[in-house]
């Protein structure tokens, strides 16, 4: 199987999280499992919450010991800047794992001066990391992002959940994006990215934003679209035609497009490559080894532990 650079390390792996909730016993051997398979190009890091590191010894030991390779985790870090150097300390204590990133949330009420103070501070302790914000949806919003910048520190988007207002919609979305593209601030989404295209799913009515669209929507917010015009774009339900155009990008085109979009986390490594092949960015092959999936219990979703 061709993974095309457009695709490539796209898909982080959050199995952990909702909807998926897969077992880490079962989801880190089914990460490794597809990191060897001949989709493996399209995968990314391992998203892993700093709450459950003291889980990872244990799985790492009794069901990956047998397999080859280092687990590549992205930690995201729910209680903000000040929960991130014990994370680290805990980390560094355990064998065969290699942090490639952060995803660090804002603390409620914490200012943009002091976000950026303790994010030099981390940086400081973690060179050669990814360290991705978790830009909150609060007035802080457009100090954050006008103070990423010229950072080396991406955003990260939310972009659902589980209950309607996780999702932002079509115009919140595309001003997030024209504003970090025309910053030249890289970013990735997480949470509700479900398919490839835009849709509402038919069991809550929850209105989804597709992975397609938010790529096509970098692409275009970086050739100088308004915000009207990416949300439009945002808004396309025809995967035929957001697969075409994307498809039809030159070589330098992908290449900006992925330094400006560069992930969005999935709780199935396998639903996303399926869609892709159907809409033949990916051509037909094995799909190897399926990620596991879990029941999805509502009211037991801990807020803090989503990707």
């Amino acid at each position: 199987m061709t993974i095309s650079p457009l695709l490539t390390g796209l898909c982080d792996d959050a199995a952990l999280f909702p909807p998926g909730n897969a077992p880490m016993d079962a989801a880190v051997p089914a990460h490794l499992a597809h990191e060897r398979s001949d989709h493996a190009a399209l995968v990314g890091p391992f998203v892993f919450p700093a709450p459950r590191l003291g889980e990872l010894p244990a799985i790492l030991g009794e069901k990956a010991a047998d397999q080859d390779g280092v687990l590549e985790l992205s930690l995201t870090v729910p209680g903000g800047t000040d929960a991130v150097p014990a994370a680290l300390e805990q980390l560094r204590a355990i064998d065969g794992v290699k942090l490639v990133a952060m995803e660090i949330a804002v603390a409620e009420g914490q200012s943009p001066d002091a976000l950026f103070a303790a994010l030099d501070e981390i940086a400081s302790a973690a060179p050669g990391v990814d360290i991705f914000v978790e830009v909150p949806r609060d007035d802080r919003r457009p100090e954050i992002l006008a103070r990423l910048a010229g950072t080396a520190y991406a955003a990260k988007f939310r972009t659902g959940g589980v209950f309607a207002a996780a999702y932002p919609d079509e115009a919140e979305l595309a001003a997030a994006i024209h504003t970090v593209v025309g910053g030249g601030v890289r970013f990735k989404a997480t949470a509700g990215l479900h398919h490839a295209v835009r849709n509402t799913d038919p069991d809550t009515g929850f209105e989804q934003h597709g992975f397609l669209n938010v790529m096509l929507a970098a692409h275009r917010a970086a050739g100088g679209a308004s915000v009207d015009e990416i949300a439009s774009t945002l808004a396309d339900r025809d995967g035929e035609n957001l697969a075409a155009r994307l498809n039809g990008l030159s070589a330098e085109e992908v290449d900006a497009l992925r330094a400006n979009f560069l992930s969005f986390g999935t709780c199935s490594i396998t639903d996303p490559l399926t869609e892709l092949v159907g809409l033949g960015l990916v051509p037909q092959a094995s799909t190897g080894p399926s990620a596991p999936t879990g029941s999805v219990d509502f009211n037991s979703i801990d807020e803090g532990s989503r990707a």
